[in-house]
């Protein structure tokens, strides 16, 4: 995404689930990677001493207020609002997209909706915001990453890249180096280079809250290059993303022929040998090898004899 492309956005925001701590952050990250706001509406009791910290900066980023009285005790009326005025606006036709800033899952079917018209959806909350909304949209952004705690500046002696987060709804790091490998093998069979962009693209269509600096990382390009298993190469103004060359065929044979023989005739558990080579040559994948599933690829390596055992399959090497 950027903003070139000239796509423009509603910016509407639950202030009843979002700090202001953030609002700088959310504005930026918008019109530096997805387009210009249009709208810009914040939606909440702003009578509420709570909300005395939104009103002090609501002028200063040109957000206009829309007061929600709490007309019933349990009741969100700032949810309802919220909801109408999108209906509304994606009516008028003069939007391209929408930003929907707050962690209540129960906007997922109103971002479920709004893709349903074509529009392109982004949802920004907190680390708590639910699975639900995160999947409905067409990216999801997690609040924490648009600002630097005091635990994000780097320390002395250190390379000055930040430390991943932990989390509980961040994709598990190996998950995500297979199924880029699964895009750019995909790509190879049919003889097509991968683009960066593609790459990231698909990740998202996948995945919408996938996000570099869930892992320590500002951008794509920087994670890619940093991971062993990946090449990034520039073509004019374009970067390509290729599996390394010393990922492929001879090397992983003779790696995992080599850790099964140490075993001696007891061999080793097919489970315990993926991750040896998985730790070894983060990239691989059995589909560079024209294999669908890892035991077929064990299969394969010359020697090998394959047999089941009570937790699962076991190979060992026959000379």
């Amino acid at each position: 995404m950027d903003k070139d492309n000239g796509r423009v956005f509603a910016l509407l925001i639950d202030a009843d689930n979002v700090s202001p701590k953030y609002l700088s952050a959310i504005i930026e990250e918008m019109t530096t990677k997805y387009g210009s706001l249009s709208y810009r509406r914040i939606y909440g009791d702003f009578t509420e001493t709570r909300k005395k910290a939104w009103k002090e900066v609501l002028r200063d980023n040109s957000l206009t207020p829309v007061q929600q009285y709490e007309n019933t005790v349990g009741k969100n009326s700032s949810d309802s609002a919220l909801i109408i005025d999108a209906m509304d606006i994606l009516y008028t036709g003069k939007v391209d997209g929408f930003c929907i800033v707050s962690s209540d899952g129960d906007f997922t079917r109103l971002a479920s909706r709004l893709r349903e018209s074509q529009m392109y959806v982004v949802v920004m909350g907190e680390e708590k915001t639910p699975r639900s909304i995160r999947m409905a949209c067409d990216k999801f952004i997690t609040l924490e990453n648009l600002i630097e705690s005091d635990d994000d500046e780097p320390k002395k002696g250190s390379s000055g890249k930040k430390d991943s987060r932990k989390r509980q709804q961040v994709l598990d790091r190996k998950f995500v180096i297979s199924l880029m490998t699964d895009i750019i093998n995909d790509n190879d069979n049919n003889g097509r280079a991968t683009h960066l962009g593609e790459l990231g693209s698909k990740i998202d269509a996948r995945y919408p809250d996938f996000d570099t600096r869930d892992y320590g990382y500002s951008t794509l390009s920087k994670m890619v290059e940093e991971t062993e298993g990946f090449e990034l190469s520039k073509k004019g103004t374009a970067y390509y993303v290729a599996l390394a060359t010393t990922d492929r065929k001879g090397d992983v044979y003779a790696f995992a022929r080599d850790i099964i023989l140490k075993n001696g005739a007891t061999g080793m558990n097919i489970s315990e040998l993926s991750n040896r080579i998985h730790a070894n040559y983060p990239a691989f994948s059995p589909k560079a090898y024209g294999y669908s599933q890892f035991h077929k690829f064990v299969s394969s390596i010359p020697g090998a004899h394959l047999y089941s055992e009570e937790n699962g399959k076991r190979v060992v090497i026959e000379e």
